[in-house]
């Protein structure tokens, strides 16, 4: 801002543009709708953040099940393909017995021909007549007991021979069909996981591109809070010149009203006496100094366990969230390293905690909170660091995946006081 030096040497030049109340208060109503406009996006992409990581979640579980049921299936397809190997094994082992029937059946009948060829059927009178001796007739004897026991057996063959046929085929073909209803279940099972996990990812996919837009919505309207809020400066600032002006004004002409009158009264000598001392610079310049440096960061990736006194550096691994981001490849800050950054600026050397932060300084309640002033949230401070810049509003490293930015004050969770160091 110009100075303006009183005295008969410097004559006060003319005044300045003095915009109205209305003009101010205007712009001023304009600038705290865009703000709270702002405000409402900043809780509304929370919100979606918060479900776009619920839904990769959902995403990551719905794979899984569509994994387990893959293996299923192929789980499924071996037994299945066994199950095949089993009948096939069945049918040749059918068919063996099927033949063995057959060549029962075929001895069975060249028996009973040959017996009644040879006019012995079992229990017949007439193979005994024509005997010609005692030994003749007791080996026709034993050829018909021959004959007949033979008989049985061949029955007792076929019988024997069609029943594991029977058992056999029966069994492969029950084998074949459990297997064939498991691996049709188990396929079913696969397309059902494959379409839930398809389902999760097209959700994931739209709440990825409603996030976006709400990111850029955000990102716009900032862009006019911060075009807004440069015209209330503009205005405010052509105010205070104005009031700068005019008491330079007043005091021109009360000088000049003083040397008239001492002019008059011969008294020009001025009084003996030093000058006052030069007054300390107000703390409001280290302030503003902080602020500057926190502000220069914006757009730089957060990265956990990053940021120093002279910068942003590398992360560090948590073993969680901010690996899966790969916090620890990326150069930028965490809440707490950038609050190191900023106030190492006038010569204030924090620890990287901000719970250590917290107790650093003076504690002053929240509704007293001032440009420059550090506020916290979680239990001791231990959750989150922000600098407070004004207005309603800060300047923070908030989480992995987002970048060192200017958010409305968010009051969820805050801690009752303020820190303050300057």
């Amino acid at each position: 801002m110009a100075a303006f030096l009183t005295g008969t040497a410097h004559a006060v030049p003319p005044p300045p543009p003095n915009p109205s109340d209305a003009e101010i208060s205007a712009s001023r109503a304009e600038a705290d709708a865009k703000a709270a406009r702002v405000g409402e996006l900043t809780g509304r992409l929370t919100q979606a953040e918060s479900r776009l990581q619920e839904l990769m979640d959902e995403v990551s579980y719905k794979r899984e099940l569509a994994n387990k049921a893959r293996v299923d299936l192929e789980a499924a397809i071996s037994a299945a393909e066994a199950a095949r190997r089993e009948a096939t094994a069945a049918r040749v082992q059918a068919d063996a017995a099927s033949a063995a029937v057959e060549r029962s059946r075929r001895e069975l009948d060249e028996f009973a021909a040959a017996s009644y060829a040879q006019g012995s059927t079992v229990g017949s009178f007439s193979a005994y007549i024509g005997a010609k001796s005692p030994e003749d007739l007791l080996a026709r004897a034993q050829m018909l007991e021959a004959v007949s026991a033979a008989s049985l057996n061949r029955l007792d063959q076929v019988t024997r021979d069609q029943g594991t046929a029977a058992n056999l085929d029966s069994a492969a073909r029950a084998a074949l069909n459990q297997a064939e209803a498991k691996q049709a279940a188990a396929d079913e099972a696969r397309k059902v996981a494959d379409q839930a996990q398809q389902v999760a990812v097209d959700a994931h996919t739209a709440q990825t591109a409603a996030t976006t837009q709400l990111q850029s919505d955000k990102d716009a309207v900032e862009r006019e809070l911060n075009a807004a809020r440069g015209q209330v400066n503009g205005l405010q600032a052509q105010r205070q010149q104005y009031d700068q002006w005019a008491e330079a004004k007043k005091r021109e002409d009360e000088e000049n009203a003083r040397r008239a009158a001492a002019a008059q009264a011969a008294a020009a000598a001025p009084p003996p006496g030093r000058p006052a001392a030069a007054a300390p610079a107000p703390s409001g310049n280290r302030v503003q100094t902080v602020i500057n440096r926190a502000l220069s960061q914006r757009g730089v990736i957060y990265a956990w366990g990053g940021g120093n006194y002279n910068g942003p550096t590398y992360g560090v691994r948590d073993g969680g969230v901010a690996d899966s981001y790969g916090d620890y490849r990326k150069i930028g800050f965490d809440c707490s390293g950038l609050m190191m950054y900023a106030f190492a600026g006038v010569g204030v050397y924090l620890p990287h905690y901000s719970g250590y932060q917290y107790n650093s300084g003076r504690k002053v309640p929240l509704s007293q909170m001032a440009p420059g002033d550090m506020i916290f949230w979680g239990p001791g401070g231990g959750t989150h660091v922000a600098l407070y810049l004004g207005g309603g509003m800060m300047v923070e490293a908030p989480h992995s995946g987002a970048v060192v930015r200017i958010s409305p004050v968010r009051y969820g969770g805050i801690m009752p006081y303020v820190t303050r160091l300057l």
